[in-house]
């Protein structure tokens, strides 16, 4: 039988990581990189899944019956194949008409897995186009946060994105396109962040952000229409500083990189995943010295 394919888009989030979770307006961009998810039907009761890497290793393997899905009772023990089975089974909540066949499934990254750019967020939104449900109602049904990595999965262009309080979602595509992007690096920091852990202690934190929260939405909307290096790099220090304060954690560069001529940014939650660095020269031997060998340029990374 035909097969029938979804992709969704890669995400990383340029400025409001953490406070994106309490209304700040934060940028964040679609990667070139993202997920493919193939579906065939097939005669079986029974979904045959496959995950494949960038590299088109096997790397997940699961077979789930429809009969244990519409039961609600996972018939596996390992982590992976459970966390699967939830996702499958709240789309099938969403829409009752979803899964009445069985089939077969492949997916596949086209980025290293431990990159944080969407894994589980690229999954989610492929499966809510297959299930045709709305993925930030699965998202939130699973593995929760702001919602920003969803609107990127669907989006082609840079977003801003703001939840209002009664968590109503604006995104908008915006025009970032610095004259200076041939200074803009993404670093790899050799170390998988893992967002709900981060989001979790983000949330136990009860300092008041509402002045925080203001000062980088206004540093936002300055970052979108910069087009000088040397304020830009005011504006990310600034907004590492007011996060820094916040979460009670160093910034990067001071942690790791002191000796720098630039700024270095954090994105998404601290101390893990990519980083963003600005440098006039290529920084690529500074970071390998460093003992970090994956440096992307900005204009490979977006999509």
């Amino acid at each position: 039988m035909q097969a029938e394919t979804y992709y969704s888009n890669g995400k990383l989030l340029l400025t409001g990581e953490y406070v994106v979770l309490d209304g700040a307006l934060s940028l964040a961009i679609p990667t070139a990189q993202g997920q493919y998810l193939e579906v065939r039907k097939t005669n079986e009761s029974k979904i045959n899944w496959k995950s494949l890497d960038y590299t088109n290793k096997l790397w997940f393997e699961a077979t789930l019956t429809l009969q244990d899905i519409i039961a609600g009772a996972p018939n596996m023990s390992d982590d992976k194949s459970i966390r699967l089975f939830e996702i499958l089974q709240t789309a099938k909540q969403l829409n009752p008409n979803f899964l009445k066949d069985g089939y077969h499934v492949e997916t596949k990254l086209t980025f290293p897995q431990s990159w944080g750019l969407g894994s589980s967020s690229t999954l989610i939104n492929n499966i809510a186009n297959w299930a045709k449900v709305d993925a930030y109602q699965l998202l939130a049904k699973t593995f929760g946060g702001s919602g920003y990595d969803i609107a990127c999965a669907e989006n082609n262009k840079p977003i801003t994105y703001q939840l209002s309080n009664n968590k109503h979602r604006e995104i908008k595509e915006v025009t970032f396109n610095p004259t200076f992007k041939g200074a803009l690096y993404f670093v790899y920091l050799n170390k998988k962040q893992n967002s709900r852990e981060g989001i979790a202690q983000y949330k136990s934190n009860k300092t008041n952000k509402t002045k925080a929260i203001k000062e980088i939405s206004e540093i936002t909307s300055s970052l979108i229409n910069c087009n000088n290096l040397k304020e830009f790099n005011i504006l990310l220090d600034n907004h590492e500083h007011l996060i820094s304060k916040i979460i009670h954690q160093s910034p990067v560069k001071e942690r790791l990189f002191s000796d720098f001529k630039g700024s270095i940014k954090s994105l998404g939650a601290w101390g893990g995943d990519f980083v963003l660095a600005t440098s006039e020269g290529n920084p690529r031997s500074y970071f390998n010295n460093k003992g970090y060998d994956t440096i992307i340029p900005y204009t490979e990374m977006i999509k």
